[in-house]
């Protein structure tokens, strides 16, 4: 829902992956947004109405995005898909970042766009404190970057986990992502991403912030 300049570039990047889609907005003039390449189904309606959304095929549909420009109709739209038509895969961009988070909770995967870019940003200037790179629907695990002090270079990453209380989902070593292993170790420069629950956090941030624990390997 949304033939913006996000809806139409998303359309297409589906499209371009082999996937059928169809796209909502209540403007046709957007559609040309969507360029002649493009096959896919152009339905002129309300992103929320149940005649309009059946039209599309939303019946069918395996996913939905919601990306117009009202955060309050991305996110009727993406709860009629969810609760209405039972489309499992479902999100919503929300501008406004408080909402986003608050949609978050009640399991309503959104995207807010500035506050995004913002947390990227801030993830990279203060490491510590940045907030999370990603939360579950439920608000209660988060993925975040920690600072590791190099007295834990040359530990396995199981040794970080068993002090952080959480799990290293994977690590940023020279610019390009690493799953570790069981035998992997922590290397000097490597940007660590932990994943575990938000209220671990500080804890997990004060542990590997410090050099590790006489017998620690």
């Amino acid at each position: 829902m949304g033939c913006g300049r996000t809806g139409a570039t998303l359309a297409q990047l589906v499209e371009d992956r082999g996937h059928t889609v169809a796209v909502v907005d209540q403007n046709p003039d957007a559609f040309r947004r969507l360029g002649t390449q493009f096959e896919g189904q152009r339905v002129t309606g309300v992103g929320f109405d149940r005649d309009t959304l059946l039209e599309a095929g939303i019946q069918d549909a395996y996913a939905f995005a919601a990306v117009s420009n009202g955060d309050n109709s991305n996110i009727l739209a993406a709860r009629v898909a969810r609760e209405t038509f039972g489309v499992s895969n479902v999100v919503a961009r929300i501008y406004d970042p408080g909402r986003a988070e608050v949609y978050q909770r009640l399991g309503i995967p959104t995207v807010a766009t500035v506050r995004w870019t913002a947390d990227q940003m801030i993830r990279r200037l203060l490491p510590v404190g940045g907030g999370p790179e990603y939360r579950d629907a439920s608000g209660a695990v988060v993925l975040v970057q920690v600072r590791v002090h190099l007295g834990w270079v040359g530990r396995r990453t199981t040794s970080l986990e068993q002090v952080a209380g959480g799990r290293v989902a994977y690590l940023t070593r020279l610019g390009e992502g690493v799953v570790p292993g069981s035998d992997t170790v922590y290397q000097e420069g490597d940007l660590v991403h932990l994943m575990l629950r938000e209220e671990d956090v500080p804890v997990a941030e004060k542990a590997l912030s410090s050099a590790p624990p006489a017998g620690e390997h």
